[in-house]
């Protein structure tokens, strides 16, 4: 017998939700568009199975709460938080969002996650960046789940 999964999103899904999520939060930090404007562009201008869903959550939940996420980020930098590259920065907003606030999802997967997104639109070795980053954050939000694997 198989699982039912009509109800849960399947991982290739989420995986491209977060794509555009970093091409939609990119497109928010340098024009300043209304969120709104911007999410309808992106469902008008892609098709397939994209967990929607998630997309709208993490994308206002992202921007509407980006001073909260950035105070959480900037300990953990090595400059000033203007001096991130806005890939980067998208990036490590989205992985804050994910660690602080959706403790559904592993704490090992939006880190790898997060890599795979800074390898694909970040710079050369943005990707080790995100990675340093986003370790140091999940220890500030997942130490019970960090420990638990130890």
């Amino acid at each position: 017998m198989t699982e039912d999964t009509s109800e849960k999103p399947k991982i290739a899904h989420r995986k491209k939700a977060r794509s555009l999520l970093v091409q939609a939060l990119y497109q928010w930090q340098i024009s300043d568009y209304p969120l709104n404007d911007i999410e309808a562009q992106y469902r008008a201008d892609n098709t397939g199975k994209i967990d929607w869903d998630y997309f709208h959550e993490a994308f206002t939940g992202i921007a509407l709460g980006a001073g909260d996420l950035d105070a959480t980020i900037t300990p953990h930098l090595d400059r000033e938080m203007k001096q991130l590259n806005p890939i980067e920065l998208a990036i490590l907003r989205l992985g804050a969002f994910e660690l602080s606030r959706r403790i559904d999802i592993p704490y090992r997967v939006v880190i790898n996650e997060c890599i795979e997104l800074a390898k694909t639109y970040g710079a050369t070795d943005s990707h080790k960046y995100v990675n340093g980053v986003l370790d140091k954050l999940a220890r500030q939000f997942r130490s019970v789940e960090i420990n638990a694997r130890a």
